[in-house]
């Protein structure tokens, strides 16, 4: 059976605030099978946000995990952050799981794998997926060279990577952290 692939999640920090964004594109092979996917959410009352890249499943059981890592740690997002990816590491399930994560609260961002990766990107820019490097590049510029928000970069990033990446669309979903 082919697989579900491809999307952009990106993350942007501006001014004190942050943005997350997700295509709603769901591809199976070379076939668009949902233009309208939410694949962002927010956790613990609308102060950390969450997006995935991968398989649908996968990534929903790591949602469900972090969510119980923040639970678990009162709140403390770095500590559940380093603690998932432990957890994605070294447990038998888990480590066979395909997705990737991206997450963010009020003070940082990080990209979580299956490979124990936590990292914490520069210039307040994060993006995974497909079209991850798409979104990046065009964030990289309008942080540096307009005063748009955080909301409106990361809304034009998601434009840019739908269009060059055939596994991105424009059905763009949003959450911001003030």
């Amino acid at each position: 059976m082919e697989k579900f692939h491809g999307t952009t999640i990106v993350a942007i920090r501006r001014n004190g605030k942050v943005a997350l964004a997700g295509d709603g594109q769901v591809t199976l092979g070379n076939t668009v099978v949902k233009k309208g996917a939410v694949k962002i959410r927010t956790m613990r009352a609308g102060a950390v946000l969450a997006g995935f890249a991968g398989s649908t499943a996968d990534a929903l059981t790591l949602f469900d995990k972090f969510e119980a890592k923040l639970d678990e740690h009162r709140g403390n997002f770095k500590k559940s952050v380093v603690d998932l990816a432990k957890d994605w590491r070294t447990d038998r399930v888990l480590r066979r799981l395909e997705a990737l994560l991206l997450v963010a609260d009020k003070d940082a961002s990080y990209i979580i794998s299956g490979s124990g990766d936590v990292i914490e990107p520069e210039e307040g820019i994060a993006a995974i997926g497909s079209g991850g490097p798409y979104a990046i590049s065009a964030a990289k510029m309008l942080i540096r060279h307009t005063e748009l928000s955080a909301k409106d970069i990361a809304i034009e990033a998601m434009k840019m990577a739908a269009e060059v990446c055939i596994y991105t669309n424009d059905s763009i979903s949003i959450e911001e952290i003030a």
